[in-house]
């Protein structure tokens, strides 16, 4: 294999304490690389929506734009055990836009881990930073609230209403490169105060129920958001 993967703003330490972000974008990986810590988080950019890999062959994403890059980047070999103790970052976090492209994006990514290296899902080694699509500011709001889902916005602004707060602004964020470079700091990158999840089996199989019920009502998963 060769492991000289151009686009991969590596870090400085492997191993424990290492993570690699997945980014949807070149523009929105090059403003993590400078907010990132270089010494323990690497930053590889995935541009446009990667190939359905639980069912391409291995040697189809080897030759894939996206995967090839991703796995030199990993330095793995699909043909051999991978084991979560030889993963070469302790996390591996997707990092993609809030909406329903980056949404079915970040899902095809979580089914690549979910068919190839399921050990290091089950390890808990896949991470998703959730990125958000609103931002609610008003008078009486001592600061912002995020929301990442409409269906979060709606309770964010009936929590509000409940509170007795009348003015409430939101500003919805178009991608990743629309967000505020310290909101994307503090809220993805920032160890202290990012909003993380680690991605588990459920998560995969709740994807591939949901893709299997769009493919039966003739809906792409994106539409289906």
């Amino acid at each position: 294999m060769n492991f000289t993967t151009p686009k991969l703003a590596d870090c400085q330490q492997h191993g424990p304490g290492s993570e690699l972000y997945i980014v949807e974008g070149d523009s929105a990986a090059r403003t993590v690389m400078r907010i990132r810590d270089s010494v323990t988080q690497a930053v590889l950019p995935m541009q446009g929506k990667p190939v359905n890999a639980f069912k391409a062959s291995a040697e189809t994403l080897y030759g894939n734009v996206h995967f090839g890059v991703l796995l030199n980047a990993l330095q793995v070999d699909l043909g051999e055990i991978n084991p979560p103790a030889s993963v070469r970052y302790e996390k591996i976090i997707l990092l993609f836009d809030p909406d329903a492209d980056g949404i079915h994006a970040r899902t095809l990514m979580l089914l690549f881990f979910y068919r190839w290296l399921p050990d290091w899902l089950a390890a808990g080694r896949i991470c998703d930073a959730h990125a958000p699509q609103w931002m609610v500011t008003g008078d009486q709001l001592e600061g912002a609230i995020f929301a990442s889902t409409p269906d979060h916005l709606g309770r964010v602004k009936d929590h509000l209403r409940q509170q007795g707060v009348a003015d409430v602004r939101t500003k919805r964020f178009r991608g990743l490169g629309s967000i505020d470079v310290e909101i994307l700091k503090s809220r993805c990158v920032d160890r202290k105060t990012r909003d993380l999840s680690v991605l588990t089996h459920e998560h995969a199989e709740n994807a591939l129920a949901l893709f299997d019920q769009l493919r039966r009502v003739g809906k792409s998963p994106a539409e289906g958001k």
